[in-house]
């Protein structure tokens, strides 16, 4: 089968979705009605509340949610699970789940002033529900941090063989990397100090970013061995330096460049990765199912629960429940704008991760590539869609691998930006103490992690991306499930349909069951074998179960806060808070 008939006919449902159960929900469940002012409108200041016009808001919010999430996630399940079970529920999470989880989180937000998910529970839960939610996406954030940036400095360190000998990956892309980050911040500084506008800027820099691609090769940097410290571990304190300084210098310095010409990377790869799959003939040769359904229990397990939270942002993403609640909201102009901003670009960002995946279906099922991080699969599925144009496949692999650790920076960027946010305001830190502290604290822990040699359950020393990223993916889906929780009473609270709450609730539970399922699972894996206790294990390797325990607590912990809120609740319309309760 060739892939242009799944690709094109996935985006073709999600099309059908969004003019369906899009308006639907619309309709039924948040009651869009673009008589009511937004907290754009209202509260506007030409600083964070800012009314947008879709067209443009709608860029910069799927930028923002669209990193490396929707690429790693559904490459890794693709692999372990096969194709379909994969492709199965990246429709079914982004149109039911995912989608609906955004959405809600940004109306919710845009008729609560413009505050976050947080203050959506803090209002209409408990404020203990609210302080056990944000260290829940603390740890959420730190779990980020250390997949993501140890995924990325995968590439500085390896190489994959395009084929021909020719090695891509390592110091080149190590090269390329740095190069790219000092590019924005020479650009903040001229937009910030000259009268050079962002056009002719675009324009100058978006080549020099290729120039930047093309060069590393020619000046690999090869890291040595540090103190000790293995080359992959010195990137990663490297890269937590430049989080260190994105999350405190002026977001006109670093973050808003770099997030400028980052945009034009995404825009690129989804545009290479479109020409590939309509042009390129690539046939499916990966099986749709690792393990044969003939084998029972054997094909149903550890799918369910792994594959949901491996998938992870290709179908639901709790994070996106930040982005939704921290700025876009504050951008909204109408409400009707909600729909296309947060139910449609889920659906778009479920394109990406099919794009993603697609990246796998091309492969034979003893391919070399398949024992590579998920980057060198999603660059070289990205080079060989660019041959199709006449690039060079060393460059298109270097673009491949440059364009998802763009993606990344994204990530950490904000997160890390975010996690401050966070520290700053359950201690009340202030001033510049507050905000080099807390980012240490943001930046320590992630740098602790990535540090330790880790091994598998069997003992085998294993990358820290990948012990992390199940980690971080339950975490991200117990965060969709608890936002959806809050979600839940919000609308008991204030819809007009008292069967509203029924399309947030379900996607909880099963989210919540699923996220949970998956925590215990690993906490397991680490703490028995052959079905007999034998504790945590007595060396780094407990920070696992010990990490599965604390989700489950505070999870466990603010669903029975919630509950309580429930069961206290007297009905009726409660009204949105003031500017300045």
């Amino acid at each position: 089968m060739n892939i242009i008939f799944i690709v094109l006919g996935v985006s073709a449902l999600f099309y059908i979705a969004y003019r369906t159960y899009g308006t639907f929900i619309a309709k039924n469940v948040y009651f869009l009605n673009n008589e009511n002012t937004t907290a754009a409108v209202e509260l506007e200041d030409g600083l964070d509340y800012v009314p947008t016009e879709p067209k443009f808001l709608l860029g910069q919010h799927f930028s923002a949610i669209a990193a490396a999430g929707p690429i790693t996630g559904p490459i890794l399940a693709g692999i372990q699970f096969g194709w379909l079970p994969t492709l199965l529920w990246i429709i079914i999470g982004s149109i039911f789940i995912g989608g609906v989880h955004d959405w809600g989180s940004l109306i919710a937000s845009v008729r609560s002033k413009g505050r976050s998910i947080t203050e959506t529970v803090r209002v209409n839960v408990s404020k203990g529900a609210w302080i056990l939610f944000n260290l829940f996406i603390l740890a959420t954030l730190i779990m980020i941090i250390v997949a993501f940036t140890d995924i990325t400095t995968a590439s500085f360190v390896n190489m994959v063989d395009i084929g021909d000998g020719t090695l891509v990956g390592g110091g080149a892309i190590a090269t390329s990397s740095i190069l790219y980050l000092a590019l924005p911040v020479i650009m903040g500084l001229l937009l910030r100090y000259t009268k050079l506008s962002l056009t002719w800027a675009t324009v100058i820099f978006l080549p020099l970013v290729a120039v930047a691609i093309y060069v590393g090769k020619f000046i690999p940097l090869d890291m040595p061995s540090v103190l000790g410290l293995a080359p992959q571990k010195v990137w990663n304190i490297i890269i937590l330096i430049y989080c260190f300084v994105a999350a405190i210098v002026p977001v006109w310095a670093l973050l808003q460049p770099r997030g400028h010409l980052g945009g034009y990377f995404l825009y690129a790869s989804v545009i290479v990765a479109a020409i590939g799959v309509l042009f390129g003939g690539f046939s499916v040769n990966y099986p749709a199912f690792k393990t044969p359904i003939s084998e029972g229990s054997a094909f149903w397990f550890p799918m369910f629960p792994m594959l949901f939270i491996t998938v992870a942002c290709g179908a639901c993403s709790g994070f996106h429940a930040l982005v939704s609640s921290g700025t876009s909201s504050k951008q909204i102009k109408r409400e009707s704008d909600t729909k296309i901003i947060g139910y449609g670009a889920m659906l778009m960002e479920g394109v990406v991760a099919v794009i993603a995946l697609s990246t796998v279906m091309i492969l034979t099922k003893d391919s070399e590539l398949l024992t590579k991080s998920p980057n060198f699969v999603y660059a070289t599925g990205i080079g060989q869609f660019m041959k199709l144009i006449g690039v060079d496949a060393a460059f298109g692999i270097s673009f491949g691998l440059m364009a998802f650790t763009t993606f990344v920076y994204d990530t950490l960027d904000i997160c890390t930006r975010l996690g401050r946010f966070i520290i700053q305001e359950l201690t009340g830190w202030k001033g510049w103490f507050g905000r080099i502290f807390s980012t240490l604290i943001i930046g320590g822990i992630p740098a602790v992690l990535m540090l330790i040699t880790l091994t598998g359950p069997d003992g085998k020393p294993v990358a820290a991306w990948s012990v992390f990223w199940r980690t971080f993916g339950a975490s991200n889906q117990l965060l969709a499930a608890l936002a959806l929780i809050g979600l839940t009473v919000w609308l008991m609270n204030t819809s007009k349909n008292k069967k509203a709450w029924m399309y947030t609730f379900f996607p909880a539970v099963f989210m919540f069951i699923m996220s949970s399922w998956a925590l215990v699972r690993m906490f397991l894996q680490y703490t028995t074998k052959d079905g007999a206790w034998i504790g945590l294990p007595g060396n780094a390797n407990a920070i696992v179960p010990v990490v599965c325990v604390i989700y489950l607590v505070l999870a466990i912990w603010m669903a029975a806060e919630t509950f309580r809120a429930i069961t206290k609740r007297r009905g009726g319309m409660v009204q949105a808070p003031s500017a300045t309760d």
